[in-house]
């Protein structure tokens, strides 16, 4: 059966779950780039190295190994690897993380230095990597320019760091909660605004204290009223 959670179809019963961190216990035939002892990250935006998004400079979505979460099964075969009693138990976005043993895909993994502590390490799978390379990647801010970053929670740290980075002379931190600001600083976040103490729209805020608006925004909420502010506070 299948159902809907925010307007994603998700496939039930399932093992869900789309951060970890962990070790490969054994390797299916045909796999050459993993071996039985590597420290991996399950990705859950895989790729397969040989698609034109795979190969392009401006993409990593996947035509084999892209987000997928009404596909339970593996590629290979169409079947689940994992089952109760006799009933297949589907697979969530090809990582299935919340368990203790998962079998995905060798193109969502990637190896990562043994030493790193698998506690620690195991949100740079998703969280960390979203919101740096959002920054790094995507937006490009110039050294000696203004961000904004919405939300100061794992994603939006990263974000923020990212920037950081890059030699943004202004980070501008957005969040209602002003417990958030504090460890904000740490990764590079200046000045903070918090919607809640105006009495007009954020972005109106925003552009007063940057002299018209900010060179870069980033959203990391997912609220669209959060979307059309971050929008909205860039500089014309």
């Amino acid at each position: 059966t299948s159902g809907k959670l925010r307007g994603i179809l998700l496939c039930f019963p399932g093992i869900f779950g789309h951060e970890a961190s962990g070790i490969v216990e054994s390797v299916g035939e045909g796999v050459t780039d993993l071996q039985v002892g590597d420290h991996v990250l399950p990705v859950f935006t895989g790729e397969c190295g040989e698609c034109a998004h795979c190969k392009s400079e401006e993409s990593n979505m996947c035509d084999l190994l892209r987000i997928d979460t009404d596909r339970g099964v593996m590629h290979s075969d169409g079947k689940s690897r994992f089952s109760i009693n006799g009933t297949p138990i589907n697979h969530f976005v090809g990582t299935s993380t919340f368990s203790e043993y998962t079998v995905v895909h060798s193109g969502c993994l990637t190896k990562i230095n043994p030493q790193a502590p698998l506690d620690k390490v195991c949100i740079l799978s998703c969280g960390i990597s979203t919101g740096l390379g959002a920054t790094l990647n995507v937006a490009k801010p110039k050294k000696g320019s203004t961000v904004a970053i919405f939300g100061l929670g794992a994603v939006g740290l990263a974000a923020a760091e990212g920037a950081r980075i890059a030699g943004a002379s202004r980070i501008i931190g957005v969040d209602l909660n002003p417990n958030r600001f504090e460890e904000a600083k740490k990764f590079g976040v200046t000045e903070f605004v918090n919607p809640k103490d105006y009495d007009k729209p954020v972005q109106e805020v925003i552009a007063g204290m940057t002299n018209g608006g900010v060179d870069r925004s980033i959203e990391c909420t997912g609220n669209i009223n959060a979307m059309i502010s971050a929008f909205e506070c860039v500089h014309d």
